[in-house]
């Protein structure tokens, strides 16, 4: 039986490529426990949930790596959150159930991808918006690729009821190869090309690369664990509130009695009454500044 729950690098020297593998079966249940996803939607957001934790695997950050995807088409948004400890969470919102899940049908023609990297210490953060290109997100990611890192990358994506499963494979830059055989990179994507779905769910990283690459040089190297992590707290809703405003969070009191914040990611639900909204307004139940926490204003509805 394999182990669950992982993201785990591969390096083929002969082919002078490297490559990433990750299975998520708990974390994609839980992921998905708490909303009732349409088949097509699911299947897109199982695919998002592998793509960013293939992607921010080949990103030096200490923070968090947000991946967005927005559009005018049935599903209008799509969110997939990883930091660096590999903890992930993510959701999707649609107005009306695609008929595929192919991009253009799912999203609309003009829709854009987002990949913002937001540090944990003091450095600027980076975003960079392209168009999704492609029938799907593996074709949409590797034109990322090609933009933004200019190195030929295949990504192969597979989601299962139980388990989002994909592998990334990456020509080398020049600098690091060492074998520098002129078919390498066509033979390892042809050799990617041949796994199902049914292989990448459910087989061993070991069991994989050795059917795959059993007459290459491969090492493979230690798992990383990834879980479903969400990062809300009462003291990031309290910096939401603070970042309404005194007399807006007066006026919900007014009106419906008490203020109740869900997190769109997990459902986690933060309840606040006449005397805790008077409180934190003072100052004596928490000093949070809105800016604490880019994401609260996204992260949770308000009712």
């Amino acid at each position: 039986m394999r182990d669950q729950d992982l993201q785990q690098k591969f390096l083929v020297d002969s082919c002078d490529a490297r490559g990433q593998l990750v299975q998520l079966d708990a974390a994609w249940g839980e992921a998905t426990a708490r909303t009732d996803y349409p088949a097509t939607v699911r299947q897109i957001l199982g695919e998002a949930f592998v793509a960013a934790t293939l992607l921010a695997g080949t990103i030096k950050f200490d923070g968090k790596m947000t991946m967005q995807v927005r559009g005018e088409g049935p599903i209008h948004l799509l969110v997939v959150q990883v930091t660096n400890e590999g903890n992930v969470r993510g959701l999707a919102r649609w107005s009306k159930v695609p008929e595929t899940h192919d991009l253009p049908t799912a999203f609309g023609v003009d829709a854009r991808m987002i990949i913002t990297i937001e540090a944990d210490r003091n450095a600027e953060p980076y975003q960079g918006i392209v168009p999704l290109e492609g029938d799907n997100l593996a074709g949409a990611l590797q034109t990322y690729f090609r933009t933004s890192e200019q190195l030929p990358t295949e990504l192969y994506l597979a989601v299962s009821e139980e388990t989002a499963a994909g592998v990334l494979i990456q020509k080398l830059p020049v600098e690091e190869r060492t074998y520098h055989d002129v078919d390498g990179w066509a033979r390892a994507k042809a050799l990617c090309e041949t796994l199902s779905d049914k292989e990448l769910c459910e087989e061993s990283a070991q069991t994989l690369l050795h059917r795959l690459f059993h007459e290459e040089r491969v090492r493979l190297f230690d798992a990383q664990p990834v879980r479903f992590h969400c990062s809300c707290s009462r003291e990031r809703t309290d910096g939401m509130l603070v970042g309404l405003g005194k007399s807006e969070v007066d006026d919900i009191i007014e009106e419906q009695g008490n203020v109740e914040i869900t997190c769109e990611f997990c459902d986690a639900e933060y309840n606040y009454d006449p005397v805790d909204v008077a409180a934190l307004f003072k100052g004596v139940a928490s000093q949070v500044s809105p800016s604490d926490d880019d994401d609260a204003g996204h992260s949770g509805t308000l009712h």
